[in-house]
């Protein structure tokens, strides 16, 4: 078979192959966990943009663009969009870490089980066939830990 018959099969057999497709999650970059946090923040204090932008002193475009996430602000500019929403630095950072934990998946750790080869005689104490492990879940994986 030639290469250019494999080639043509390889073409086939991805066609006839469905394209499994996977979304892709991505880690939230800062800026759009802190404009999150702030326009909740606004939101709760049931305040609008161009209230808040003129307290702080920069425009109500820029102020929009760093809620959704667009442009990261200086530690100026945020220091005072901060004071505007009578926040400190702390509740902000708080804030953030919140808004990146929402998205956060959290994974259940695994049963650990733990075969331990070193203990002789100590199991025909307790009768034939015992063994100690945590009990499995059907369908689990497990770690295992042989200790020797």
């Amino acid at each position: 078979m030639g290469a250019e018959q494999r080639g043509a099969m390889g073409r086939q057999g991805d066609e006839r192959m469905p394209r499994r497709i996977v979304p892709r999650t991505r880690t939230p970059l800062w800026r759009e966990a802190l404009g999150a946090f702030l326009r909740r923040e606004r939101l709760a204090q049931e305040r609008i943009l161009t209230d808040v932008a003129s307290a702080a002193g920069v425009s109500t475009q820029y102020l929009s663009e760093i809620e959704r996430g667009r442009k990261e602000p200086s530690s100026e500019i945020l220091a005072a969009v901060t004071e505007a929403l009578g926040l400190t630095l702390l509740d902000v950072a708080a804030g953030v870490a919140g808004e990146l934990g929402r998205d956060e998946v959290r994974v259940a750790p695994r049963p650990l089980i733990v075969l331990d080869l070193t203990a002789r005689g100590d199991s025909a104490a307790r009768g034939p066939g015992h063994h100690e492990t945590s009990s499995p879940v059907a369908g689990s994986m497990h770690d295992v830990l042989l200790a020797a």
